[in-house]
């Protein structure tokens, strides 16, 4: 998350009830929002750790 009180937080790792807040809000506009879309729902079906076991298995260098 590049702002606010999870800033530096991977956009997975977000509280659930954060991203539901935002989905409510509406989204920001570009990249970030679309990328809010995308973990909202995975996380509405339960996928996010699809997203960690991903991120374990290929972490950055």
């Amino acid at each position: 998350m590049p702002f606010g009180k999870y800033e530096g937080k991977h956009l997975i790792d977000l509280p659930e009830y954060y991203v539901v807040w935002y989905s409510n809000k509406g989204f920001p506009k570009g990249e970030l929002g679309e990328q809010l879309q995308l973990v909202y729902e995975l996380k509405l079906n339960g996928l996010e750790e699809l997203i960690r076991n991903i991120r374990k298995r290929y972490p950055k260098p």
